[in-house]
């Protein structure tokens, strides 16, 4: 009697070659049904349709195929254990030595806003229920859920027998494949219909392993979506992405995100915007007439450390910034597209890391934000919900005027991705210092202020939580800035505007903080 496999996949990647295999060089007999039996049986692969086999027909429009005792007694059987063979044979069930099984793709049919019934109906039941019993029985079963393991799988098997070690890496990676998905159905569920989840899930499967983490000796493991994000970006050029270039893609994005991005078909209508960051901070940003007037004027904030730092712009980089960029060392750039002319320019850099990162690849959708802390994980809605500027309030005598209201508006989307306490100053629309990450306010206003110099006069400063006391105005006066804007919500506000308005400097309170650890 000829060996059993059961193959019932979804994405059909390779399946030619192996069932083929199984047939021609091993005997097998392949055991299928709907869709994949039709493909298989059109490549001329012999099939036994699983409803003859079990001798009961598909019923509920599909729904049930495979669920029947001569195809999970024919899996979980255990072939060391005689009360099973004597069930199997008692009940004439036949033994299945290899299940190659993926699901319907549930992740990538709600990633199109399909209706909720539409997702119920591309939740796979018998799928699931076979990969687990295989699974569970893999000292006897083989179980293949990824296409990507098929050849090692046909290297093995012509070399002889599976070794135990390897079935139970296959068991594994099975487990996972079934955990992701029915992690994937809960959160979509949750999300469609509202209800707060008892349990926290991160459906994302093992994109790579990196080098190391934010240190040599700290191994890392980036994992992640295959739909949205870094992993779908496309890499033009470079060396892999690190650890902490992914921290600090992810943070240049953030803040580029704030004065939007183009689409495919341009976006006129935003504005040129360019960040500069290095260690998780923008270093400088702006926004220009041109890209390369934004990228121009965010290097003036600080060019000493913008060496070694990570670059995003919000429309694509053409060849007059191509140009600029080769003039300094950077590791990362990201946008969402690169003209011809310029990608050959940024040729001659070749550990220059590009990114193409398309707008609809960006995953607007992702409402939370995850941290691991001892024994748990904390979860947080994202801080990327728009201000809205008609809630701000002016609070001094003295008003800012037209530019200082625009330079109060781009501070604010700045400070926001800097980390507190922070301080940001401003003018013309692009930063002329940053302070970060100090343990007091007024410590990370005289970074800001120090390195804008001279420049201050007339600039605006933006702080991304209240003032306890009245230094930092005092402090700002002295270098000349003219308005402030911060969210207010000290016990002494009235203090800090009360100096405000001796010193003849405007004040805006947003009533909404942005602190970020």
């Amino acid at each position: 009697m000829s060996p059993l496999a059961l193959i019932s996949v979804s994405d059909k990647t390779n399946i030619i070659p192996l069932a083929k295999f199984l047939v021609d060089k091993l005997s097998y007999t392949i055991l299928s049904s709907g869709g994949t039996a039709k493909y298989l049986i059109d490549a001329g692969i012999p099939v036994k349709r699983v409803s003859d086999f079990t001798g009961f027909p598909e019923i509920l429009e599909g729904r049930v195929k495979t669920l029947h005792p001569k195809i999970h007694g024919g899996i979980l059987a255990k072939r060391s254990s005689h009360k099973h063979l004597n069930d199997i044979e008692t009940n004439k069930i036949k033994l299945i030595d290899i299940v190659v099984v993926n699901l319907y793709p549930f992740q990538q049919k709600v990633s199109e806003n399909c209706s909720w019934e539409e997702g119920i109906e591309n939740i796979d039941i018998g799928g699931p229920s076979m990969i687990r019993s295989a699974a569970k029985n893999h000292n006897d079963v083989s179980i293949l859920v990824n296409h990507k393991q098929y050849n090692q799988f046909i290297e093995m098997l012509s070399e002889g027998s599976l070794n135990k070690a390897y079935k139970t890496k296959l068991a594994l990676e099975a487990f996972q494949h079934t955990a992701l998905y029915d992690a994937a159905i809960s959160n979509w569920i949750s999300k469609e219909k509202n209800i707060s989840r008892g349990i926290h899930f991160d459906p994302f499967p093992l994109i790579k392993t990196l080098r190391y983490g934010e240190n040599p000796h700290q191994q890392a493991k980036w994992y992640g979506s295959k739909v949205f994000g870094w992993n779908a970006a496309k890499q033009l050029q470079g060396k892999d992405l690190s650890y902490n270039n992914l921290l600090d893609l992810e943070s240049a994005l953030s803040t580029v995100l704030e004065f939007g991005y183009e689409n495919c078909m341009g976006s006129k209508e935003i504005p040129n915007a360019a960040i500069i960051l290095k260690h998780n901070n923008p270093c400088g940003a702006a926004i220009g007439t041109s890209i390369t007037d934004a990228f121009q004027k965010a290097l003036k904030c600080d060019s000493l450390s913008a060496f070694g730092g990570i670059v995003a712009f919000n429309k694509a980089v053409d060849s007059d910034t191509a140009k600029l960029l080769c003039n300094i060392f950077l590791e990362c750039v990201v946008a969402p597209s690169f003209h011809k002319d310029a990608l050959e320019i940024l040729e001659t850099k070749k550990n220059l890391r590009l990114l193409k990162l398309s707008k609809e690849l960006i995953d607007s959708s992702n409402k939370e934000l995850c941290k691991s802390i001892m024994g748990g994980v904390l979860v947080q809605d994202n801080d990327n919900k728009e201000d809205n500027p008609d809630q701000w309030d002016i609070v001094t005598r003295s008003k800012p005027n037209e530019e200082e209201i625009k330079d109060l508006k781009f501070s604010w989307k700045i400070c926001k991705h800097v980390k507190s306490n922070a301080i940001v100053i401003a003018k013309g629309e692009k930063t002329l210092g940053i302070g970060a990450g100090q343990m007091n306010r007024v410590g990370a206003a005289k970074i800001a202020l120090e390195a804008a110099k001279d420049s201050c006069k007339g600039a605006v400063l933006a702080s991304d939580g209240f003032f306890p006391f009245a230094d930092t105005i005092e402090l700002a006066n002295k270098y000349g800035i003219k308005a402030i804007i911060q969210p207010g919500g000290s016990l002494r506000d009235q203090e800090s505007i009360d100096m405000c308005d001796l010193k003849g400097i405007s004040m805006m309170l947003t009533k909404k903080r942005h602190f970020l650890h």
